[in-house]
């Protein structure tokens, strides 16, 4: 690591810090809601567990033996990853606290976020939310439910990765929290059943109790909010009354996208180089298959096809996303885009996409234009939904460490 990279992390993780309080002093506080926050903000059902921040659990016979606490305990199964590669990312356990009685506002009652900052859409079973990358950034997780079903909304941002996950684990439904630890710069959870160790960009038990048990993950997007908010005008927002008192304005992680800066922490192998380590990638991974297609390629090209596990897949972007890494003002970041994956079939027969000189996505087969979720907004295909893939819009030193056999197409 250069010493630029390490007075940047220093610098950042001493923001988290300062914020978190240490051992969870300041993390523990419940603050009042931001001045022009509406009083009709929702709270989502409250899972069972407080998300302060913690030391691991003491030694009790009763309880299931602590992964935070003893990761090589000889009763556990063998890990998944090597432990001499687990970091200790700075914070304790759940020093960045984990929301876990999210509450929401109405779209039409937000006039907090620009057009172009950047969110995550969750969509399950009819019911849609978004999560502000400005609030994730301070928490990285939320447990939440939706349509009745029990997620967990994770972003991590050493990788500018989220993922959604069903957090049942082996018919019983659990709560996750941020371990302090970190795997090949990657945000590393727990469970609070068994307090094992999940990496966030497998959903898999790779240390504890559950080692080799699987998350189930759900499509989820990073978009701009104009485009949410056009596509969603009756959903859900997560407000910034969260109990916790953050700038939730501001980036702790100034200059982290730079295309030739370094990760914060050291990484499990060398790193592939085939790309540069902070490029951005779009990543699918499917029937055995995994593809990286560099950001900068799709944005050029506006739309990719790749086929994976002998299924097509496409992949567009659209302008309209600003990257929420690159300047302390989350809204002043550098615009790069929304990027999504598709299934390309849609009226019962495969279709292929390009971008059109208007700068719209459209089907060659019926000129139909198609918006970054996926559904046709004009043409004979108008009303038209295409099934979402999942995808991982990241960095491709993480990519690259959890895909290691990945191809990278357009090849650079």
């Amino acid at each position: 690591m250069t010493r630029v990279a390490r007075l940047a992390a220093a610098s950042a993780l001493g923001l988290l810090l300062s914020a978190c309080g240490g051992t969870g002093g300041d993390a523990a506080r419940a603050d009042p809601p931001p001045p022009d926050a509406p009083s009709s903000a929702r709270t989502s059902s409250p899972p069972s567990a407080p998300s302060t921040a913690r030391a691991p659990a003491g030694p009790d016979p009763a309880e299931p033996v602590s992964a935070l606490r003893d990761p090589a305990n000889p009763d556990f199964p063998e890990p998944l990853i090597d432990l001499l590669d687990l970091q200790d990312g700075g914070p304790p356990p759940d020093g960045i606290p984990p929301i876990d009685a999210p509450a929401f506002q109405r779209v039409s009652e937000v006039d907090w976020l620009e057009d172009d900052e950047p969110v995550l859409s969750l969509t399950v079973e009819g019911q849609t939310r978004a999560y502000p990358i400005r609030i994730m950034t301070w928490h990285e997780i939320v447990n939440d439910r939706l349509a009745g079903v029990p997620v967990a909304v994770t972003y991590c941002p050493l990788c500018n990765s989220g993922v959604a996950f069903e957090r049942t684990v082996e018919g019983e439904v659990t709560t996750f929290g941020t371990s302090g630890k970190l795997y090949a710069g990657n945000l590393v959870m727990y469970d609070r059943l068994t307090e094992s160790l999940w990496p966030q960009l497998t959903g898999e038990a790779s240390v504890g109790a559950l080692t080799g048990t699987r998350l189930a993950s759900i499509p989820m997007g990073t978009v701009g909010w104009a485009q949410f908010r056009a596509e969603h005008p009756d959903a859900e927002v997560l407000s910034r009354s969260t109990g916790f008192d953050r700038d939730y304005l501001t980036n702790p992680y100034v200059g982290y996208d730079d295309p030739g800066s370094e990760p914060f922490f050291a990484l499990p192998s060398d790193p592939d180089t085939r790309l540069p380590v902070k490029a951005r990638v779009v990543g699918v991974a499917r029937g055995g298959d995994a593809v990286a297609v560099p950001r900068e390629a799709l944005a050029a090209r506006g739309v990719v096809h790749v086929t994976l596990g002998g299924q097509r897949v496409v992949l567009w972007h659209l302008a309209g996303q600003r990257s929420a890494l690159d300047t302390h003002k989350i809204p002043n970041g550098e615009e790069i885009g929304s990027a999504a994956a598709f299934v390309p079939r849609a009226a019962g027969r495969s279709l292929d996409f390009r971008r059109a000189g208007d700068g719209t996505i459209r089907d060659r087969q019926t000129g139909s234009a198609w918006n970054v979720f996926g559904r046709a907004v004009s043409g004979p295909l108008q009303g038209t939904r295409l099934d979402a893939v999942r995808h991982l819009d990241t960095f491709w030193f993480a990519w690259a460490a959890f895909q290691p056999e990945t191809e990278v197409t357009p090849e650079p």
